[in-house]
């Protein structure tokens, strides 16, 4: 990829802001937590860490480590299905970033019961933007719990305290595809099923894209019934017959559960809400072979069209440009400083090994010379305003200017 596994890059310092990144695949905690936050950090106080890492890390020892290096500074993450940084993406590693400088302003908060009280959690994390001060440009950042349920229900929580006009950034944990227990980062602790916010304030343009590059197949459906993200019927037949028959499942995905996950993420569904090219798609997480229903990671409206979507290689790259362009673009000519990338894990398993180091490329092709990070995730949020923010299936780039 043209950088060494584990460099660092540093934005051009302005008078206010500074951001870095660091990136670490020491296997070793330890070792990992304090080469990838001593990278991002160097000799400066940071306003905000944020760090994505893999599951298989011991995670205590990890974020140990990683605060040693980043001497008390505010800090949230998560585990991931895997890390982006801009030379490459991994598995089992660590990628830490870091804001810094008098232009930022940050506020954090984490809660935990999220399969039990979703809104709740999703209310009480967002008290945190209630609090900020600081410069005019503002987002809040959320990293919740992939496999607590319907994440819609967070961001209705979120919306129920700062409204409309906050935009809204993140993704879903995911604990490399075992879709069994995810893990998020608040200070020094770490926590499960639940859900840790940034409020961060800046005295310069923040810019946010997304882009998802699936097109629909076939002839729209009816969503006969449905519960949240848990969808019963599909053409008034079970949803699972449907998905299955309409395309063309595997004899080992019909018959084992973990079978039918790897094969749904490249099929999701896309809801008829938005024009063509523009709708939300839900990535099909699992099914019941008892009930015959599929679960999606977020609501999908009983009385509402769906359709079955397809992509390939390049129309998901393609979507990964147009995203990165609107998150550019957003920041009113201001040079990007850092951008965080949250990409779902269905896209991956489109792409492939070999695709996702060729979508990194394309990040950093559009943000030449800036510190990248990210994350492979189990879903992803993202609004400038209004009240829609769950995604699936979906590259979200944020830039800091």
């Amino acid at each position: 990829m043209g950088r060494r596994q584990g460099a660092t890059l540093t934005a051009a310092p302005s008078a206010t802001r500074w951001a870095a990144v660091g990136h670490s695949t020491d296997p070793d905690p330890v070792r990992a937590g304090k080469d990838a936050a001593g990278k991002a950090i160097g000799d400066r106080d940071a306003k905000l860490v944020i760090a994505f890492c893999a599951i298989s890390y011991d995670l205590e020892a990890l974020l140990c480590a990683i605060n040693d290096r980043c001497g008390g500074a505010p800090l949230i993450g998560c585990t991931t299905a895997g890390e982006i940084a801009a030379d490459g993406p991994s598995d089992g590693g660590v990628v830490v970033t870091a804001l810094g400088g008098d232009g930022f302003a940050v506020r954090t908060a984490a809660a935990t019961g999220a399969s039990e009280r979703l809104r709740e959690l999703g209310s009480d994390v967002a008290s945190c933007a209630t609090e900020l001060e600081g410069g005019p440009h503002r987002v809040l950042m959320l990293l919740t719990d992939g496999v607590a349920g319907d994440q819609k229900e967070i961001i209705r929580g979120v919306h129920s305290v700062v409204g409309s006009g906050m935009p809204l950034v993140g993704g879903c944990a995911g604990d490399g595809l075992e879709m069994k227990q995810t893990f998020q980062l608040h200070g020094s602790e770490v926590i499960t099923d639940g859900v840790v916010a940034a409020a961060i304030a800046s005295d310069a343009p923040i810019g946010l894209g997304w882009s998802h590059g699936w097109e629909r197949v076939g002839e729209p459906m009816l969503v006969t019934r449905s519960d949240n993200n848990r969808v019963y019927e599909i053409d008034d037949k079970p949803a699972l017959d449907t998905y299955l028959e309409r395309l063309g499942a595997p004899a080992e995905a019909r018959t084992d559960a973990a079978e039918f996950t790897k094969w749904a993420r490249r099929r999701p569904l896309g809801l008829g809400q938005r024009r063509t090219g523009q709708e939300p798609v839900r990535c099909v997480n699992d099914a019941s072979f008892e009930d015959r229903s599929i679960g999606c990671t977020a609501e999908v409206p009983q009385g509402g069209m769906a359709w079955f979507m397809r992509g390939d290689g390049d129309s998901i790259l393609r979507s990964t440009v147009s995203a990165c362009e609107a998150a550019a673009g957003a920041l009113d000519g201001e040079p990007p400083r850092a951008v965080i990338t949250f990409d779902c894990i269905g896209r991956r398993g489109v792409l492939g090994e070999g695709g996702i180091g060729v979508e990194v490329e394309r990040i950093t092709e559009s943000f030449p010379g800036v510190p990248v990070s990210g994350l492979y995730t189990y879903g992803e949020i993202a609004r400038t305003r209004g009240v829609n923010a769950v995604h699936s299936q979906t590259l979200v780039a944020l830039a800091f200017g």
